[in-house]
């Protein structure tokens, strides 16, 4: 057996000879000029970085070289390393490696700022604290629920359209929980709301909607009227009672899909965006969108119950 001297003597060797054989533009990828990062190849031979080629086939089940049909290989959702490419990377250029995964590095971390540049995907209203059931298809949105996944946020921002504008002023952060892949790249990504945010300023990345943002909290309240509020709220959660019990909207249909009213939260002022039964309301009343917004940016819990208040009684009121 080799001793360790003879050992690093041979990997030296083998270094300068694969050195000297190969250059930094034998190892690069064809799709983005870069050295390879996470290296794959596919079942008609050509490799690529695995978000290359993922970027690619989000838009066609095809070899971006050879045009070869990779649907089956897109089904399996697996893409596995090209390891032996990997190892003769690490031996023959080590220091450009570790440049290429600090560069990819950098890139994940802007990607996790969730202030700035979060991504936006323009679609429907959604609210704290309530799921909001996704179908992703176009290849910007799997784009971006992929990047979302990989630079470990999870996190990113819906809004609605708005005329005149490319989406709403106001939004409210996406958490996913579940992605489930189809066999032709489509996704079912199950995801809840957490906190609302106003829009700053507007952006694009690659396709999709950017935005940089700042959350939105209530108005916190103390003393006499704290007090008020909590009987405000006591007395308007009762209505939201009466409403699940006798209004002809909650039909089974939207139990089914939304779920029964949340229970009543003990400290009301608990959250930044109050509590979660208004929001599970405001999601199921037969609203227009543009009244929900309204609803959807004010920062004081007893306006948002006083509105809720009002509708509620106006649709308790209506003959059957």
């Amino acid at each position: 057996p080799l001793d360790n001297e003879e050992e690093t003597a041979a990997a030296n060797c083998t270094q300068l000879c694969l050195g000297e054989s190969l250059s930094i533009s034998d190892l690069e990828c064809s799709l983005c000029i870069r050295m390879f990062f996470e290296p794959v190849t596919t079942p008609c031979g050509h490799t690529f970085c695995k978000e290359c080629l993922e970027r690619c086939l989000d838009h066609r089940p095809n070899c971006p070289l050879c045009k070869q049909s990779l649907r089956e290989y897109l089904k399996a959702g697996r893409y596995s390393p090209t390891v032996l490419l990997q190892d003769i990377m690490l031996a023959t250029f080590p220091s450009q490696l570790a440049e290429r995964r600090e560069l990819h590095r950098a890139e994940m971390a802007e990607l996790s700022n969730l202030t700035k540049n979060i991504p936006i995907f323009v679609c429907t209203m959604s609210f704290p604290g309530i799921p909001c059931p996704l179908h992703v298809f176009e290849p910007r949105y799997r784009l971006m629920i992929r990047r979302c996944q990989e630079s470990g946020t999870g996190m990113f921002g819906m809004c609605i359209y708005e005329n005149g504008k490319s989406f709403a002023d106001y939004g409210c952060m996406l958490e996913i929980r579940q992605v489930e892949l189809l066999a032709d790249g489509r996704s079912l990504v199950d995801t809840i709301g957490r906190q609302r945010f106003r829009v700053l300023s507007r952006g694009h990345r690659d396709g999709y909607h950017t935005a940089d943002i700042e959350y939105l909290e209530d108005k916190k309240v103390s003393g006499e009227e704290l007090q008020e509020l909590q009987s405000l709220h006591e007395s308007t959660y009762r209505l939201a009672q009466r409403f699940c019990e006798h209004g002809e909207l909650t039909s089974r249909h939207i139990l089914m899909q939304h779920g029964a009213l949340p229970e009543k939260e003990e400290d009301i002022q608990a959250s930044a965006d109050g509590p979660t039964w208004c929001w599970w309301l405001i999601s199921i009343l037969p609203l227009d969108p543009s009244y929900q917004l309204s609803l959807f940016s004010c920062t004081s819990l007893r306006a948002r119950l006083c509105q809720l208040q009002s509708i509620l009684s106006a649709l308790l009121q209506q003959p059957p």
